[in-house]
């Protein structure tokens, strides 16, 4: 799989695809993941990739060449499945879109930034517009970066054990039950019984009705039809 992020901060992607998961599965050749500065394609001798709005609101609005030439570029060399936009009006990010984007061979991700993108960007370059949630951030970078570990930590070969990501929250519109290590008691703070039982199948149920009961405590929507 390879992911190519396109942003105007590069910078502040360094650290949270260099390291951990994400890290390692580049580094195992699972994944190839690049980051690329707009600034590349900037327009004048400052590089710039922002301007005035029309209409005269404020902010500055990032331009549709720079962006435009960046994608041709990168679709020249090879053909990609998604070109997604974060957007704070997109699709809200959840676990099934996370499993079928990790399906994928080739994704562009547009981080936005300044006050946004213009439109015409949106209408013509981007196929899918991905949202983190009802808020808005500086940029699209931070989202970038948890879409694309969200993505990674699913591909075979990322965790060291593949049927965690099976036992994740959200998987099966439930929860995570609660999970414990040792010690087996700490400050009078005992585990379950059950866990302790070694009995495969009482731990199961006991799992699954924790995580049922969780679910309906704190995230009912989850267990409704619409969702």
């Amino acid at each position: 799989m390879r992911i190519d992020i396109l942003s105007v901060v590069p910078e502040l992607l360094e650290s949270p695809l260099g390291h951990s998961i994400v890290g390692r599965a580049v580094k195992n050749g699972l994944v190839e993941i690049h980051v690329h500065n707009l600034r590349k394609y900037g327009i004048g001798p400052r590089r710039n990739v922002d301007d005035y709005s029309y209409g005269g609101d404020a902010g500055m609005v990032m331009m549709v060449e720079p962006v435009f030439k960046m994608i041709e570029e990168l679709k020249s060399e090879r053909n990609y499945d998604e070109v997604i936009y974060m957007s704070p009006d997109g699709e809200i990010l959840g676990q099934p879109m996370a499993n079928e984007l990790s399906l994928k061979e080739n994704i562009i991700i547009l981080c936005g930034h300044y006050k946004g993108i213009d439109h015409r960007i949106r209408e013509h370059l981007i196929t899918r517009e991905i949202s983190v949630g009802d808020y808005v951030v500086s940029g699209g970078e931070i989202p970038a970066a948890l879409l694309t570990d969200a993505i990674v930590r699913l591909i075979p070969g990322a965790l060291t054990d593949e049927t965690s990501a099976l036992s994740d929250s959200f998987q099966d519109n439930l929860l995570s039950p609660p999970v414990y290590t040792r010690p087996a008691e700490f400050n009078g703070w005992k585990v379950p019984d059950v866990l302790l039982s070694g009995n495969p199948k009482l731990i199961r149920a006991w799992q699954d009705e924790q995580a049922l009961e969780r679910t309906k405590l704190l995230r009912p929507k989850l267990l409704s039809e619409d969702y």
